[in-house]
């Protein structure tokens, strides 16, 4: 595998997420969030194990990579927790342009540690796409008002920070480790986290009643959401992660689209030009990275 097939990856796990997201949204508000989270780290503990239970012993006695995929992890938890808060308390359409956020933290992470570096059109491409995605988040009467922000994206904003964070070091854990064992550790880790919480909160019993009742909605979105990351995992250790970052980063348009069209969603006019200036910035740099 090459590149381009890095590149290939990159957009499946774009696909992947923005379905995965848009049932996320509807499970977070159906359960709760740890619920959530729970169903999606068991379902990608369970499934992936057989294909990496033989690589299990190079993680011990508690190496390097044992500690990197330990901090993957913490960072991912506190990542998954805001992102579902705030996709349960906002506005698809609203949350999910500020969750774009995350790619100028990817890229400066990969720059500062493992010296990426992007050309000039690549950086203001990814400007571009963060700045139009950004428009989308504000409305124009909470300037006057000064209620700037649509409710929720605040806790986006925050998530995007350890999302952003969570991407590179996906990523890094990937090229140091494996795409599949990555996934793996940061899973069965989730899973234990959630397991502790919900043992705790009293509501085990009823997660177990909500998985026979939601089998459909819950098995979807857990296949969505895991199948995204080991594409992006993959992904990233065939392409740049600042690119890889940036490409699945477009997942934020068909989310949007969904949030529109399913849920009845309206944009305001900059809203929707912000749109577009991101769509178009995300196509050019497709285009100039598969070249």
């Amino acid at each position: 595998m090459g590149f381009e097939t890095g590149i290939l990856f990159a957009f499946l796990a774009l696909i992947f997420w923005g379905f995965g997201d848009f049932l996320i949204q509807k499970s977070t508000r159906k359960f709760g969030d740890w619920e959530t989270l729970f169903v999606i780290s068991i379902f990608g503990t369970i499934i992936l194990f057989p294909f990496i239970f033989k690589d299990l012993a190079s993680l011990f006695p508690f190496n390097r990579e044992f500690w990197i995929l330990i901090g993957v992890s913490l960072i991912i938890l506190f990542a998954a927790i805001l992102d579902f808060e705030a996709l349960k308390k906002g506005k698809l359409a609203v949350i999910e342009p500020v969750l774009a956020l995350e790619v100028p933290v990817s890229v400066i992470l990969a720059f500062v540690i493992i010296k990426e570096n992007l050309s000039l059109i690549n950086l203001i491409l990814i400007s571009l796409i963060v700045v139009g995605l950004s428009l989308v988040g504000i409305k124009s009467y909470h300037l006057s008002k000064k209620r700037w922000i649509e409710k929720g994206v605040f806790l986006g904003v925050l998530g995007s920070i350890f999302m952003g964070a969570t991407n590179f070091f996906v990523g890094f854990a990937s090229r140091i480790t494996d795409p599949l064992l990555t996934n793996w550790f940061i899973d069965i880790f989730l899973t234990l986290i959630c397991l502790i919480y919900l043992l705790f909160a009293g509501k085990l019993r009823k997660i177990v009643k909500d998985i026979k009742n939601n089998k459909k909605l819950l098995f979807t979105v857990s296949t969505l959401d895991n199948g995204a990351w080991i594409f992006f995992a993959i992904s990233a250790t065939l392409a740049p992660i600042a690119i890889v970052v940036a490409l699945s980063e477009s997942y934020i348009a068909l989310a949007v689209l969904l949030g529109l069209l399913i849920n009845k969603e309206k944009l305001m006019k900059h809203q929707k030009v912000g749109l577009v200036i991101s769509f178009i910035s995300v196509i050019i740099l497709a285009i100039l990275a598969s070249g």
